[in-house]
């Protein structure tokens, strides 16, 4: 799988063209002030400040295809908004500390809801000790949350781009049970429901960031689309490639149930699921990986991503587009 740019057509629609690609097209055109240190294409901006850097970073969800109300109660939504914002920072190797949020709600959406969402929305703000600072709301004919997060960082900014090879791969957190859990609610069901439950309410490893930037990480990134996606991230921004180790990745069994109802192989919602907010690092040798991570894969020379060795073509994750 390589992640190479491709010439377009001059009359190209936003479909044709993918959602990485219009990204690409788009952030071309912004100039970057010199108190820019990382602007657009990474996990979070870094921006220089007397006393050190703010990393900031912001997200949306858009109802119908981010999440579904007969899905996903009010308070789970809010904890996906907050922890999906959080986790960009906790990709940099910060930690957040601020947040604003942006709200485009029909007008017959009951206060109720509206409610249960803030509530968990400050619940997931807790667990890192951040606020919510300011905000805006709207009338719109769909329900949208675009939410902005700063967050500061101890130590340099972990970006995408410094992998080298000969550095090791490793994963924290749990990855695929989001994904399972889609899997079960798209056909109707609510059982397994710890899979159910993964969907409706992440669980980042938010200590693992700063530790793993405290460890030297050469590179980090959330899995928030699937792992073989980000993973091409990386390699693209570093210039490099990167094998994935299937012996090496945990495939609870609770994915092993959906895949055995479903007829298809527990392994692809590890590979290609997203949503769980794992983060994907590099480290410049397995002795500095720090406990709580996972080696799952090299990196080498050339580019794009590969799988136990060779091309893989199932699906690698989300795209918007």
């Amino acid at each position: 799988m390589s992640d190479a740019p491709q010439a377009r057509p001059e009359d190209a629609t936003v479909e044709e063209l993918g959602e990485f690609e219009l990204i690409d097209a788009l952030t071309a055109a912004f100039e970057q002030g010199e108190q820019v240190l990382v602007g657009p294409g990474d996990d979070a901006a870094v921006l220089r400040i007397r006393t050190g850097h703010v990393v900031v970073s912001t997200d949306m969800l858009v109802e119908g295809r981010h999440f579904r109300r007969d899905w996903v109660p009010a308070r789970d939504v809010g904890h996906r908004a907050a922890a999906q914002n959080l986790s960009d920072i906790n990709a940099m190797g910060g930690r957040a500390h601020s947040l604003t949020v942006g709200m485009a709600v029909p007008a017959d959406l009951p206060v109720a809801w509206a409610t249960e969402f803030a509530e968990g929305f400050a619940e997931e703000c807790r667990a890192v000790g951040a606020s919510v600072v300011g905000g805006d709301l709207t009338r719109g004919d769909q329900l949208v949350v675009s939410v902005t997060v700063l967050g500061a960082c101890t130590v340099a900014p972990v970006l995408r781009s410094g992998a080298e090879p000969g550095d090791v791969l490793a994963l924290a957190g749990r990855q695929g049970w989001a994904a399972g859990g889609l899997a079960v609610l798209g056909r109707g069901f609510r059982s397994p429901r710890v899979l159910v439950e993964a969907y409706r309410r992440p669980a980042p490893p938010y200590d693992a960031g700063p530790e793993a930037a405290a460890a030297g990480a050469t590179a980090m990134i959330d899995v928030s689309d699937g792992l073989l996606s980000e993973a091409g991230h990386l390699a693209r921004a570093s210039g490099v490639r990167i094998d994935v180790r299937t012996e090496t990745l945990e495939v609870p069994e609770p994915l092993h149930a959906v895949a055995a109802a479903t007829g298809s192989d527990p392994l692809r919602y590890v590979l290609g699921g997203g949503d769980d907010h794992a983060l994907l690092a590099t480290f410049a040798d397995a002795a500095s990986v720090p406990a709580g991570w996972t080696v799952i894969g090299a990196v080498t020379e050339g580019e794009g991503v590969t799988v136990d060795g060779a091309s893989y073509d199932g699906p690698a994750g989300w795209t918007a587009f």
